[in-house]
């Protein structure tokens, strides 16, 4: 295993691969470095003298600036590097011009739907349209696990606050949400589960739904019925008996749409799992899917890499408001923009938003910008898509599932049990938290400092999210999570 990286080679700090003490002398490039502190893994260390108010370069690009000087050796952290961003900027279209490499067509086995669509789990989903029914709905998820066989995977119901006494955005959010789940094709069959009193009621959302199968979506006011639980589970009876007529086919993986998304990220988040998910995304597009890349927040410092990506003028400025348009969000509620980094990011050795962000995007690879969604909005154009959503893990993690992703790619340098409603895959970025939380990490990117070549690891990605995508669990799944979580106060682009 290697001792530390240099990244790019503008970089003025190297990063700790394991833990190193304070006198260890390493060679960069033929530059000898002698370390005048202990450096944590995944922390950096500074490979010149840096004086006060000069950047630090890690990327190739500025993740801050030094709030004091620097010596050569020494590790640089949050108490001696400081963010150098502003507020709102203003933004030129730059564009650079990339193409996906065309890659072989894969194939995985999924479940085609009669409206074209495709699904690479076949469940029943229990969907309650306000709070006030979600004990209703878990309880008749406990006693509707007796219908599982065949080709039917799971019943899972997704309890949530919301739904009624609502304003504004955070009611719209709430029933457009609720409704892409709905139409989401990795559930065979939908039981929506109303109370009958809400705003956002069954009449209402049907506005949301759009056109329909009734043999694959059923409706429930439990103010209508004598008995909510042993009515639903009559209802879930039949969508069994309709969703257990489905059997796995061979399908293109062009058909494929991916959600990307990290949370506890750590100093070897953008060096090894996430460019691992960016090859992964490059390969994916190249074959003709579709991936998306989400949590705003964390695009802060590096967006310029994503609008000069985009592939023309209309694309770049919608990225333009996606980004201004969630720093006016942040200001509007009297919040810092760029206090960004958790306590677990900071551990882990992650010292500003710039750090984290350009971190961050590597897990876009290098395909050109299609298209920027709003929250909620399903993808419309194959390719990478930008989609407005917060950072927080479990509402980013809904968001790309109701913009149609079939499965949600997550890298992590800390480790997470949660799930949402698609298979959440669990990535580690060291081998470390591979080995400890092996009942949480469905694959370990730490290999590639290790013993293990880009070209290596992002075939054995491939093949591995096409196995998940045939039906293989992922531990969240094993463990039968499923949750999810709706964007309170957002923004519109």
């Amino acid at each position: 295993m290697q001792d530390f990286i240099k990244i790019h080679s503008g970089d003025n700090v190297a990063v700790a691969l394991k833990p190193l003490a304070s006198g260890t002398t390493v060679t960069v490039n033929d530059q000898t470095v002698t370390l005048v502190s202990d450096i944590p893994q995944g922390h950096k260390f500074a490979l010149t003298d840096i004086a006060e108010g000069a950047s630090v370069m890690k990327y190739g690009c500025a993740i801050g600036i030094a709030k004091e000087p620097i010596l050569k050796g020494s590790w640089i952290h949050t108490h001696n590097l400081k963010t150098g961003l502003g507020d709102l900027l203003t933004y030129s279209y730059d564009k650079q011009e990339t193409a996906p490499t065309p890659a072989e067509e894969r194939f995985f086995h999924g479940y085609r739907r009669p409206d074209g669509k495709v699904g690479v789990r076949n469940e029943i989903w229990i969907i309650p349209t306000v709070g006030c029914v979600n004990n209703v709905a878990q309880a008749i998820e406990r006693q509707a696990k007796s219908l599982i066989s065949g080709t039917v995977e799971d019943v899972a119901a997704f309890p949530h606050p919301y739904g009624c006494s609502q304003m504004g955005d955070d009611q719209e959010h709430t029933r457009t949400i609720l409704a892409d789940l709905i139409n989401h094709p990795n559930a065979g069959g939908v039981l929506v589960l109303g109370l009958g009193c809400e705003n956002s009621n069954i009449t209402e959302l049907k506005r949301y739904i759009g056109e329909y199968d009734e043999r694959r979506i059923k409706f429930l006011a439990a103010q209508e019925s004598d008995d909510e639980i042993a009515d639903s589970l009559e209802l879930i009876r039949e969508l069994a008996a309709y969703a257990g007529s489905f059997e796995r086919e061979p399908v293109s993986c062009s058909e494929l749409i991916i959600g990307m998304k990290c949370g506890g990220s750590d100093g070897l988040s953008g060096i090894t799992a996430n460019p691992t998910v960016g090859a992964f995304s490059d390969m994916l597009v190249g074959a003709g899917g579709t991936t998306i890349l989400t949590e705003v927040p964390e695009m802060f410092g590096a967006e310029t890499l994503l609008m000069n990506r985009c592939i023309n003028e209309e694309t770049f400025e919608k990225t333009v408001h996606l980004i201004n348009d969630f720093k006016n969000y942040f200001t509007s509620h009297n919040q810092t923009i760029y206090e960004n980094p958790s306590p677990g990011n900071k551990k882990g050795g992650i010292s500003t938003l710039e750090d984290k962000s350009l971190g961050c995007v590597q897990k876009s690879g290098s395909a050109p910008v299609m298209d920027v969604l709003m929250y909620g909005e399903p993808v419309h154009t194959k390719g990478l898509n930008l989609l407005s959503a917060p950072g927080n893990d479990l509402v980013a993690s809904t968001a790309l599932a109701a913009s149609g992703a079939h499965i949600v790619l997550f890298t992590t340098g800390r480790g997470t049990p949660f799930a949402c409603p698609v298979p959440t895959m669990k990535i580690s970025t060291n081998t470390a938290l591979s080995t400890k939380k092996s009942n949480w990490i469905d694959f370990n990117c730490g290999r590639l400092v290790e013993d293990t070549d880009m070209d290596t690891l992002k075939n054995d990605f491939f093949d591995f999210v096409l196995e998940v995508a045939s039906g293989k669990k992922v531990k969240s799944e094993e463990a039968g999570f499923h949750d999810m979580a709706i964007f309170k106060q957002g923004v519109t682009l």
